[in-house]
Order: structure tokens, then sequence, then C-alpha cells
């Protein structure tokens, strides 16, 4: 039946099959209805719930906004800027979140509302009145049914009636009933469109007036300064971020031959003029016995001590102080690249493996060369108590001195300022040994100590040619060991000597060269002897006795003349700081009494005829002493 869009009301009494199968029609149409509305407030639900928590999603935001400058980060500073900026953002944004807030009021007054009351009051009214109705028809039926069954024969007129009574209440009860349902069913055509189309009317018109609150509040400034913003904000991350792909970039290509644990030793060589490395290394711990454990840490220096740093370790500990430390490659459980670090007083040792060959030799090359470094480098009471023991830097200008002691202590930077080139001939090969040729000192002398059974003195006594009075103003005897020698382009700077040590140091440690020869250095006032302890035979003789005791007595004049001259200077700034604190005491007593004069004159305005301020002669003569003391002063200067 297309075209039929309402249920005919006139046909109710009559209850026609047509009728019914029209009532299931719109019954259906009804349930439809239902489902559908059903789907639809859940959906305007979720609208109006997600606007509820935008609102306080906002608001929160703002209030976060505005703690931002309570906030302490580790890696930010105070930013003013970043911080006014934020606090203009926090201002806009809880501006929007009041219009959020407006935006859910509006939503459930003019959206939920309508659709709540259609799918409460008026589809619960179909559903009711359908339940009454079939209630009412089934009555009708039962009513009809007894009243069908009454006898002809036997009419009892009391059963008739009480049965005539019943289907008449019945079919009453059934047309009222249906006549308001299919009425109900008629409306409700038309308050579907009404429970559809006011919802969406009341979410646009709360939709055009948040709008139109956020066009008011977002102003033309307010836009450029966005603009501006995003733009600053955005050149700097892309500037920063192509700055940092360019960076990766090349590291890339350096470091891909480096991703080897081992590289080759031609195209990276092992720098052995370092004194500073810092790497991972592996360390031995003993757990027992005859077992131990490696254990992979980083290990740097700090100053003059060995430093260890295991990853997630705040800091680093002490592993041991390598002042005067020795370094040496050693053999240790079948394992390639492996040193020992050992204290300057042997109590305490540390056995490490390298990864590569290169931080092998490095790692050996910094130690000795740091150690070597501290040994080199004097401190100031060590340099005050052996001034005089050094004629070449005395010879040199105090300036110059200065910058030299200066770079010794920096490191690192001492030995990079140094030029190699310049000090040390290039490609010079070390001497570990003496090799200068030996000759017998005096074969006459030899014999006779072997015939005589006893040692040789070592004092170079010729017989009693000198008295031994006069041989005794210079003999001293020092044991000496041999580490090494090389070729140097110049001997008048001490750079060249701590440069040499330290190449000799590091040669010997990364050669494993541990065998030094002892021998005995005899200073006379004759020469110097360079003496084998074995065979009592003269290695080496610089002989230059004049030259030599013109220097030792030339440097310790200098030496005395400076010590006097220094005692002299600090004897006339003590005796200035004692008239200097003399003079301000007696300022100190002349204000005093100035002040006790003006006191006493105020106080005896009306009584001062015969009477007298006494000075007590202590005073008075402190006071002639500090006018004396004064002209000498200025007589003086």
């Amino acid at each position: 039946m297309p075209g039929i869009d309402k249920l005919p009301i006139e046909e109710t009494l009559e209850d026609s099959p047509q009728t019914r199968s029209l009532l299931g029609v719109f019954e259906e149409d009804a349930a439809a209805i239902s489902n559908y509305i059903n789907q639809l407030f859940q959906a305007m639900h979720r609208i109006y719930d997600a606007q509820n928590e935008l609102s306080a999603a906002t608001h929160l935001t703002s209030k976060l906004l505005k703690e931002y400058e309570k906030q302490r980060f580790p890696l930010g500073g105070d930013d003013e800027v970043m911080t006014s900026t934020l606090q203009q953002f926090a201002k806009v944004i809880d501006e929007l979140s009041s219009c959020h807030a407006v935006l859910s009021t509006q939503l459930a007054d003019a959206m939920m509302f309508p659709i709540t009351q259609f799918k409460e009051r008026d589809l619960k009214e179909i559903l009711t009145l359908k339940e009454v109705f079939q209630i009412a028809s089934n009555d009708h039926d039962a009513a009809i049914t007894r009243y069908s069954r009454l006898s002809k024969r036997k009419e009892n007129e009391k059963i008739k009636a009480e049965v005539t009574e019943d289907v008449y209440t019945s079919r009453k009860k059934q047309h009222q009933t249906m006549m308001h349902y299919f009425c109900a069913l008629n409306t409700l055509q038309y308050k579907k469109k009404i429970s559809l189309l006011e919802p969406l009317l009341g979410y646009m018109q709360a939709q055009i007036s948040f709008f139109k609150m956020g066009s008011e509040n977002l102003t033309e400034q307010l836009e450029e300064f966005l603009t501006n913003i995003g733009t600053s904000v955005q050149k700097e991350m892309d500037c920063e971020v192509e700055n940092m792909q360019q960076t990766i970039e090349d590291l890339e290509v350096a470091s891909d031959p480096l991703y080897l644990p081992d590289p080759d030793p031609t195209k990276f060589p092992a720098h052995r003029n370092l004194t500073r490395k810092a790497g991972y290394l592996n360390a031995r711990n003993k757990t027992g016995l005859v077992s131990s454990s490696w254990e992979r840490q980083f290990y740097f220096t700090q100053g003059g001590n060995l430093m260890s740093q295991a990853r997630g370790d705040v800091a680093g500990g002490l592993v041991m102080d390598i002042d005067n430390c020795s370094v040496m490659a050693v053999d240790c459980e079948d394992r390639r690249y492996c040193f020992q670090i050992t204290s300057f007083d042997g109590k305490k040792s540390s056995i490490l493996q390298a990864e590569s060959k290169k931080d092998y030799e490095e790692e050996i090359a910094a130690r000795v060369n740091q150690s070597a470094l501290e040994a080199v480098t004097p401190s100031p009471s060590f340099q005050q108590r052996h001034e005089s023991m050094r004629p070449a830097v005395q010879s040199r200008p105090p300036a110059a001195r200065t910058s030299s002691t200066g770079s010794l202590g920096s490191d690192s930077t001492a030995l990079s300022a140094l030029s190699l080139d310049s000090l040390v001939a290039p490609d010079t090969p070390i001497q570990f040994d003496i090799i200068s040729p030996v000759s017998e000192d005096l074969p006459g002398q030899a014999k006779s100590s072997g015939q005589s059974g006893r040692r040789t003195n070592p004092f170079g006594e010729s017989g009693g040619s000198k008295p031994e009075t006069e041989d005794s103003i210079l003999h001293q005897l020092f044991i000496v060991r041999f580490l090494g020698s090389m070729e140097v382009k110049s001997d008048e700077s001490p750079d060249v000597v701590y440069e040499t040590m330290r190449q000799i140091l590091a040669a010997r440690a990364i050669h494993n060269v541990f065998r030094m020869t002892e021998s005995h250095l005899l200073v006379t006032c004759d020469c110097l002897k360079l003496i084998d302890p074995q065979t009592q035979v003269t290695r080496l003789r610089i002989c230059d006795s004049v030259g030599l005791a013109k220097q030792i007595a030339f440097h310790a004049e200098l030496d005395r003349k400076a010590s006097e001259k220094q005692k002299e200077i600090d004897r006339v700034k003590e005796k200035q700081q004692k008239e200097l604190n003399k003079q301000k005491q007696i300022e100190k007593d002349l204000e005093e009494q100035s002040r006790l004069i003006a006191a006493s004159s105020r106080s005896n305005q009306s009584s001062t005829e015969g009477q007298f301020v006494v000075l007590s002669s202590s005073q008075s003569e402190d006071s002639d002493l500090g006018e004396d003391g004064k002209k000498k002063r200025e007589s003086e200067a």
C-alpha cells in the first residue's frame, strides 16, 4: 500500500484485516525510526562528550602553560622570550577554553535536549500504546468468544447480560485504544522529521556562535604574531636540522673505516705524542686464586689520576695515581693488545686490554708521555730549591722561564705547542745503550789496584799529586742508569731535554726495552767521568775544569747576590710597614683626642676659664715622634 502515509482512524471500529495489515507496516516503520534515533543519539552524545573533554583539556593546557616559568629543566636556561611567549599563548588558550565551555552548554541545550525528549517521550509512548492496544484486542477477542458460546435453547438473561456487558466494555476499550494508537503512529511521521532537524539546527547554531566568539578573540594582530612565531621557529629548526644532517653525512663518510675493530695501521697510524687519551678498555679483575673476569669500562685521565667509569655511572672512580708510573706490554690469558700499568711504588697495578693495535700503542704512549710530563714538570718548591742547579734557566729572561714552566704544566698543551722538528732531528734512531769508545783511565792505576786487592778509589786520586784537602772541594759520586740517547738540533733550551726524555721513555715502553746500563757518575773539580762499576773503566770523560769552575762560581755568586738583594728588599718593606702602622696608630690617637676636646668644650661652655685639657707625657711624645717619623719618611722618599 504505497502512498498511504497515515492510518485511517475511521476504520478502527471495523478493525478489518486490511487495517491490521496497514497497522503492521506503521509499527515496523516505528521500530526502524526508534533504532535509527538510538544510533543518532549515541553519535550526538559522543560529540557532546568530546566537546566537554576538549573544553577541560584546553583549560588544563592553559594552566600548564602558565606554570612553565616555574619549571626547572636540566638543559633549559632562563629563557625570558620563551616564557613571555607561552604566557601570551596561555592567555589566548584560556579564552578559547571559555568559548569551548559555552559551546558545550549550547550543545547540551540545543542538540542533546530535543533528541533526548523524542527518544524518551514519543518513542516510549508508541511502545506503551502498542502494549495497551494488544491487551485490549485480546480482551475483545475473548469477550466475543464467550458471547458466541451463549446457548439458544437455555437462555439465561443474567449470563447474557454479563457477557453482553463484557463485549461492550472490551469493544469500547479496544476502539478507544486503537484510535489513540493510530493517532500516535500518524503523529510520529511528523515528529521524526522534527526530531531529526531540531538537534542538527541546534548543533549548527552552537558552532556558528562558537566561531563568532573565536573570530572576536583571534584578532589580526594575534594572527600576525602566530605567523611570525611559527615562521621564525621553523626557519631555525630547518637550519639546525640541515646542519645536523650534513654533520651526520660527513661523519658517516669519515667514520666508515673506523667501524672495523682493528683498522689498517698504514691508513690510521698511531699518534704517539698524546698525553691524554680516553676510551673503552677491558680491565682484568681477579675473581679467585686462578680465575679472573674482564669488564669493559671507560678509562680517562684527570690530573695525574687514572679514572674509570662504567656505563650508567654518574661519575668516574679512581683507579690509581699514574704520576711516575710504569707501563709495559704483557701477555695475559692469550689475549691481544694487553698492557700493565704499575704505580710508582709498585703496590698497585692494573692489566688492561685495548680493542685495536692503534689504541694499544696510543694508550701506552699516552700513559708514558703523561708520566714523563709529570716527572719533568718541576713544582714551584722544587724549582726554588734547585734554581742554582739550572744555569741555563737563570741565564734566560724571567718571562721566558715563566712561559716554559707554565706550558709544561698544562698537559697536552705543552707538547702540542712544541715543534718536534725544531727540537729533535726527524727519523733519528734512539740508542738504548752507550756505544761510545771505552778508554782505560790510567793503566798503572788499574794494575796497582788489581794487585792491592781493594776497590779503586773512584775520586780519581793520582798518587798524592794533590793534597787531600784540595780534592775534597768537589768530589761527588752518583749511581746513574742510562736510558737512551738521540740526536737533537739544539741544546739551548730545557724543552729539548723534556722532549728527548719523553720520546725515549715512550720508545722503551712500546718496544718493551727495560734493561738499563748502570754506571757511576763522578763529579770532580777537573772533569765529569762516567765509570763502569764492574771494570772501573771510564766510559765517558768530560774535562773542562776551568769552565766548569767558572760556571759554578759565577752562578753561586749570582744566587748569593740575588738572595742578599731579596733579603734587603724584605727588610725595607718590613720597616716601611712598621712605620705605616705606627703612623696610623698616631692618627687614630689624635682623632680620639680631638673628639674628647670637642665633647669637653660643648659640655663646659659656661665655665671654660681656667680649665685646660692636659695631654699625658706619653701622648705628647707620641705626637712628637709621629712628626719626626713623618719627616723621616718624607726625606727617605
